[in-house]
């Protein structure tokens, strides 16, 4: 379980530390500006591990018999939209203080080669100034199929009533730089009998509930290229779904699918202070000047939206290999494996 939550904040974190000397050097264009930039980065990230946390919940709309469980084990990746791997820099309402000479930025999602150069021009005590820093490129080439991908760990239990509860849960684990947990709980209710003859046939039909919360704090004041106290950047994620499901239950092949409303919503934060140096254009000892920032980064993200889900499941006895789609907002593409036990 350590491992695999480890695996997840260092998906989830991988963008942070490759591009981190970027990420901090975007607070040079002072706190507006760079809320807008960073917002703009990390957007398809935030945004896309939403999707990914509210998928493959389940495998089947049958409920298993009282006491009857299974543990999966699975994968989802939200497909980023090719739209959102640049933006425009005129799009983005920056002031007149940060210019770039070129016309778009990668995102998070976007070519890993595509850095952006940025040219800051303020006047800090009545002073003009000057600095240069470089938007990082995005990890495009690093993430398959270009996805923000969400390992999962699930264990299933039935109750009385064909009532079926879900968990998801990773305790505060980690090192001294990057810390995480996430805690995660479903609930689906099977009402075939209500169809009448239809709970004579391998069709099943259940509501479904799923809420899911993760928190992940990471240590920049260790390799920060910017001097300062206490720096850190914080995440948390809350994401739900509300859907109804159905599957087609023969002995080896199952067919499963689902329609609903999912969503959420993230926060990004960079904390502590932060020494900001400035050119001044004059000679050493007076060439540059310095400005603190304290909590300079505090953003929020949110998605929702309708969902369809179609997906295939083999049965080898208590072992499950399944597979599906979903079409959203961030189309997510879900396989795992299943020991079912009913």
């Amino acid at each position: 379980m350590k491992k695999l939550a480890l695996l997840f904040i260092i998906i989830l974190l991988n963008f942070s530390v490759k591009a981190q000397d970027g990420m901090e050097a975007i607070l040079l264009s002072g706190i507006n500006d760079a809320n807008k930039l960073t917002e703009a980065y990390i957007n398809p990230a935030m945004k896309g591990l939403i999707h990914s946390m509210n998928g493959g919940w389940y495998h089947t709309a049958k409920a298993h018999k009282t006491f009857g469980f299974d543990v999966s084990i699975g994968l989802n990746a939200s497909l980023i939209p090719s739209s959102e791997e640049i933006f425009n820099f005129s799009d983005l309402g920056l002031s007149s203080n940060t210019t770039s000479t070129s016309l778009t930025g990668a995102t998070v999602a976007g070519p890993n080669s595509l850095e952006a150069p940025i040219n800051v021009s303020t006047t800090i005590n009545g002073q003009n100034v000057t600095a240069n820093y470089t938007m990082p490129g995005g990890i495009k080439d690093d993430l398959p199929l270009n996805a923000m991908p969400a390992p999962s760990v699930q264990i299933t239990l039935g109750l009385p009533q064909k009532i079926d509860i879900m968990l998801r849960g990773v305790p505060n684990v980690g090192s001294d730089d990057v810390k995480g947990n996430l805690l995660g709980v479903g609930v689906k209710k099977e009402i075939t009998s209500l169809f009448g003859p239809v709970d004579k046939l391998p069709l099943h039909v259940a509501l479904l509930g799923t809420y899911t919360t993760m928190d992940v704090t990471y240590n920049l004041q260790n390799d920060s290229s910017i001097q300062g106290t206490n720096q850190e950047a914080t995440f948390n994620l809350n994401a739900y779904s509300v859907q109804a499901i159905a599957s087609i239950n023969f002995p080896v092949v199952n067919f499963y699918g689902g329609i609903g409303y999912s969503g959420g919503n993230s926060k990004f934060k960079m904390k502590g202070t932060y020494n900001l140096e400035y050119n001044t254009g004059y000679p050493a000892p007076n060439d540059t000047v310095e400005v603190e920032f304290t909590d300079p980064v505090n953003l929020s993200f949110e998605s929702k939206g309708l969902k369809t889900t179609l997906g295939t499941r083999i049965s080898l006895g208590f072992f499950k290999l399944f597979v599906d789609y979903t079409i959203q907002e961030y189309n997510t593409i879900t396989t795992g494996i299943a020991f079912s036990f009913r």
